[in-house]
């Protein structure tokens, strides 16, 4: 496995700025996700660090090596993307072998078949070794592409959204499914998503990319519990971070002008009064949508409250975030 560190990495495409003085270090065995919207700058970290693009600017350093002219395939790193690249025409068996037999690697015959026995069971999917890739399901397929990836024993996995084309039941099995080979292999691996659930429950770090820049970077519960910013405050949690007018409250510290609250960082039974616009049953908790004023919140409440739609309940804050006008965190 490998230890990949960016410094001061900063690449544009013509007038489109990707990337800006981008420093981050990935820690050999971590899984780190780069986490952020479309055209944050995830994919083009993945394609730096993989040498299918070179910056601008700053040093990538791979293993305590410059990798500035090392190709792709001296970095010895595999791809996983969104859709799944396999050969159709090929068996299971065939494509999970198929990088093996490249004249690089140069695998012997038992080798290969052994390699590919191992994958195929630590994906579950040794039964499908003879099927054709079009007889699989979408998870499977999927699956088989990792795999693909995980037979080369590569310094570094780079992923690509994998998961993103798939429907909701794959997605949280192939999340479990990642995160456990990814552990048992010790393996390293850089992963590009939006989807902050696959951020909190796979990650070791998560880096936070907004408009090529790089806001914060920390394992996920550091990032959720003590973010820099509203904009990082924001990428992570479900429901989203309440974000309101820090003069709602009392005791708000200087400079601040928006206070953030978790819906779990709310107390009930004191303080202002809001009214209940909705009551959302989600078997294991319960999400009060209110209205405080002209301002909107979600609050986390018992499962088995007895509140509903036109109530008024009192509401004050616990473990609240201050921000500045700019969205900066005050301490």
């Amino acid at each position: 496995m490998a230890e990949v560190s960016l410094q001061n990495i900063s690449k544009s495409f013509g007038n489109q700025i990707a990337l800006q003085s981008v420093n981050m270090r990935v820690p050999d065995g971590s899984f780190v996700v780069l986490l952020g919207p479309t055209g944050a700058g995830k994919t083009t970290i993945l394609r730096m660090v993989s040498g299918l693009d070179k910056p601008d600017s700053g040093q990538i350093i791979i293993n305590g090596e410059d990798a500035a002219n090392q190709s792709p395939a001296q970095r010895n790193m595999a791809m996983v993307f969104q859709q799944y690249s396999l050969y159709p025409h090929l068996s299971v068996r065939q494509n999970l072998a198929f990088p093996l037999k490249s004249p690089m690697l140069r695998t012997p015959a038992d080798e290969i078949k052994r390699k590919v026995a191992e994958v195929a069971e630590v994906l579950q999917i040794s039964h499908k070794l003879d099927n054709k890739a079009t007889e699989l399901s979408g998870g499977e397929m999927q699956r088989v592409s990792i795999g693909r990836a995980l037979v080369r024993n590569p310094q570094i996995y780079l992923m690509d959204e994998p998961l993103s084309s798939l429907d909701a039941k794959l997605r949280s099995d192939l999340r479990i499914e990642l995160k456990r080979i990814q552990a048992s292999l010790g393996a390293t691996m850089l992963y590009v998503t939006h989807d902050q659930i696959e951020a909190m429950t796979m990650a070791t770090h998560v880096g936070v990319l907004d408009h090529g820049r790089l806001v914060q970077f920390g394992p996920p519960r550091e990032i959720y519990e003590n973010p820099v910013s509203i904009y990082a405050a924001s990428r992570l949690g479900s429901p989203k971070i309440n974000i309101l007018p820090a003069s709602l409250f009392p005791a708000a510290p200087q400079g601040a002008v928006q206070i953030g609250l978790r819906s779990e960082h709310i107390n009930i039974g004191e303080g202002l009064e809001a009214s209940v616009e909705r009551v959302e049953r989600l078997g294991d908790q319960t999400r009060l949508h209110l209205k405080l004023g002209e301002q909107d919140l979600i609050v986390l409440t018992d499962p088995h409250t007895k509140s509903a739609k036109g109530d008024m309940v009192k509401i004050s804050p616990k473990d609240p975030l201050y921000f500045d006008a700019n969205g900066e965190r005050i301490k």
